[in-house]
């Protein structure tokens, strides 16, 4: 196979000329490592590889799951794997190891996805795009280097959007997952709170906020890799409801979908602006959706406090890093240095200590009442329509945790650029982000579909018929260079 050939193909069409006996997974493994090393350096997207053992596991692999035996990347994200270290994209978590896996790490090898290396992450996960200090430099848009790929699951959205994969796993705490997939013109879906288990060594992740999941180049690719990491896992704090079919069933029967209402969301709270090339690619996406018989209307905000969601949910960020950070300091027996965190998280590691249980408890009411916000807001919909983001894709250093902010200024500017996403995963939602729509320029714009609490069946199947009407599969990134000074290896 060569790379052209790879490159061309989604995670499900691997997995037939696997089943065909076409391929091989030691010869798609050959292929991902490749496209790596010929794309990383430009891009900055993988980090912790482990090329050689892979390959090796690779040519030992006994087929399974959907998937077969296809190359895959796990996030840079503390998610535990004991083939993998991990920094969480910060100098002070570097290298950490890990004795177990963590659940879905089981379930993500269960659907015979092979893991050869990791993806960058902004730093402890904490901002919207990926330039972590550690990584020595930023990870850069495929689409133009000089915008950002989005965060935190910044490395795996440019890893798939330049077909290294063409499906890899992240994490969902306030719009890592739609973020980069807007950025990098793939498609990425948020789960409701509970779909995806966080064990076996927490429940949840920042007051419910966070889940797990995958962008891909395609929707029936999410759809499978769903299928295998859903499920509850006793004891978790949270649960989805019971899925009534196999997602990618789902999508396979799209076209069964019933006329669905859909209220459009085209303003932010408090007066935020929708660019006009957002403002468009939501009028594009309400046209496909008017095509194929869905009845539309304009829908009215849900009734929330977003000042008060913003500060809300800047405190929950700012305890985290301050318990990760006294954790880590603990175990290494010494006080936080300088150079240890990047300066928006070292004045957010400040907030955190300021905070008392009143403010946190307080907080976490507020993220309970965006849940109840929506449910009114939503009873007359199936679907919401809204941008994915407000803005084209970010150039690079506007939203980097070395930007010069304080903490809650750093997070007001991202609540400017993410209205429609932090309030999802408060919701426990289902959402995805769609590529539906370009600029003369080759820039991805992109659109949300929020569904239902536990019907990720309705958006997956609703995305499948917009990719059917504007698919974006074809679209792939020339690869780019850098001058040699700015080429880094893979760390």
């Amino acid at each position: 196979m060569n790379l052209d050939d790879y490159s061309g193909l989604d995670g499900l069409a691997m997995a037939a000329l696997l089943a065909h006996g076409e391929t091989t997974s030691s010869e798609l493994m050959t292929c991902a490592i490749a496209q790596a090393e010929a794309w990383n350096p430009p891009l900055n997207a993988i980090t912790y590889p482990r090329h050689e053992e892979s390959l090796a596991l690779a040519a030992d692999w006994q087929p399974r799951g959907s998937f077969r035996g296809i190359p895959f990347l796990l996030k840079d994200s503390g998610f535990a794997h004991r083939r993998f270290p991990s920094s969480i994209g910060s100098r002070l978590f570097d290298d950490t190891t890990y004795p177990f896996d963590a659940t879905v790490a089981g379930r993500f090898e269960g659907a015979g996805l092979i893991p050869f290396a990791r993806s960058t992450v902004s730093e402890l996960c904490m901002g919207p795009s990926t330039e972590a200090l550690r990584n020595g430099g930023p990870t850069r848009n495929p689409w133009d280097l000089g915008r950002s790929v989005g965060g935190s699951s910044g490395g795996a959205a440019a890893a798939v959007a330049a077909r290294i994969v063409p499906v890899a796993h992240g994490s969902d705490g306030g719009g890592s997952i739609r973020i980069p997939a807007a950025c990098c013109g793939i498609y990425g879906l948020k789960p409701s709170r509970g779909r995806v288990p966080m064990g076996p060594a927490r429940g949840e992740g920042w007051g419910g906020m966070a889940s797990d999941g995958v962008l891909s180049v395609t929707v029936r690719d999410t759809a499978a890799a769903m299928d295998a990491i859903s499920g509850y896992e006793a004891g978790a704090p949270y649960a989805a409801p019971p899925q009534s079919a196999p997602y990618l069933d789902v999508v396979n029967r799209a076209g069964d979908l019933g006329p669905l209402r859909i209220g459009i969301l085209r303003e932010g709270w408090n007066g935020i602006g929708i660019a006009p090339e957002c403002d468009a690619a939501v009028t594009h996406a309400a046209e496909l959706l008017a095509s194929l018989g869905h009845v539309l209307s304009d829908a009215r905000l849900p009734e929330l406090d977003y000042a008060g969601f913003v500060v809300a949910h800047g405190n929950i960020l700012a305890t985290n890093v301050a318990l990760a950070v006294d954790t880590r300091l603990r175990a290494e027996n010494r006080l936080l240095r300088d150079d240890d965190i990047e300066p928006v998280l070292a004045d957010a590691y400040t907030v955190g200590k300021s905070l008392d249980a009143a403010s946190y408890v307080d907080s976490i009411q507020r993220l309970h009442a965006i849940g109840r916000a929506f449910a009114a807001a939503m009873r007359d919909y199936d679907i919401l329509l809204t941008p994915t983001l407000t803005q084209l894709p970010a150039e690079l250093g506007y939203l980097a945790l070395d930007v010069g902010l304080p903490f809650r200024q750093f997070r007001e500017r991202v609540s400017r650029y993410a209205t429609f996403l932090a309030v999802i995963n408060a919701a426990g939602l289902p959402a995805a982000s769609l590529p539906l729509a370009w600029t003369d320029a080759g820039l991805p714009v992109a659109t949300q579909l929020i569904g239902h609490f536990g019907r990720e069946d309705t958006v997956l199947a609703l995305s499948a018929q917009l990719e059917s009407l504007a698919p974006w599969a074809h679209r792939k990134p020339a690869l780019p260079a850098l001058p040699a000074r700015e080429a880094r290896p893979l760390l």
